[in-house]
């Protein structure tokens, strides 16, 4: 079996994906056999770009550095957090506009908000999403506590069905909290 690694656009990037390509004479063979050690679990990275190929859209080097910040950041951030986080030059401000307003139709991207109305932004590759609360004076953006993102949880698949129940299509959710933190309010 021969494996040849190729670099995307042939560019070098922050961060480069590697595609494997498999030669093979039989066509029915598995990759993986019993003697072999298991598949290596996917990053992030990768099941992003997966998600763009199976949606039609193109693998650029902007969107890869998009994804690749929203991995690094691991929570909700602003379009400007996400522009300054980005190697310079690497796109400008309209391409991650624009690139996120596409990873969100394509259900990429999950938006939520602050709580002047400041649209952030964090990957969504079909994990149930965790629910945050964000300090009003601060903008911190905390993740709440497991227990009760599972009783929340809970509730909304409870109302989900029953609004399919009355006949609705297509449902879904935002649910944000805001709150003064302790540390803001002990100032």
């Amino acid at each position: 079996m021969q494996t040849h690694d190729y670099n995307l656009e042939g560019r070098r990037c922050d961060t480069s994906i590697h595609f494997t390509m498999i030669a093979s004479s039989q066509t029915n063979s598995p990759l993986v056999d019993g003697k072999s050690s298991p598949i290596k679990a996917q990053s992030p990275l990768d099941v992003a770009c997966a998600r763009l190929k199976a949606a039609g859209l193109r693998i650029t080097q902007p969107r890869i550095a998009i994804l690749a910040a929203l991995a690094k950041r691991g929570q909700p951030t602003t379009i400007e957090q996400l522009h300054a986080d980005l190697e310079s030059g690497s796109c400008d401000l309209v391409t991650v506009y624009r690139c996120l307003s596409a990873f969100e139709d394509i259900g990429l991207v999950r938006r939520s908000f602050f709580h002047n109305g400041t649209s952030l932004y964090a990957l969504s590759l079909g994990e149930d999403h965790p629910y945050h609360v964000i300090c009003k004076e601060t903008n911190r953006v905390q993740e709440i506590d497991p227990q009760t993102t599972l009783e929340l949880r809970r509730n909304v698949v409870q109302i989900e069905e029953l609004l399919k129940a009355r006949g609705y299509n297509n449902v879904t959710h935002v649910v944000e909290f805001f709150g003064l933190a302790p540390e803001a309010v002990a100032r």
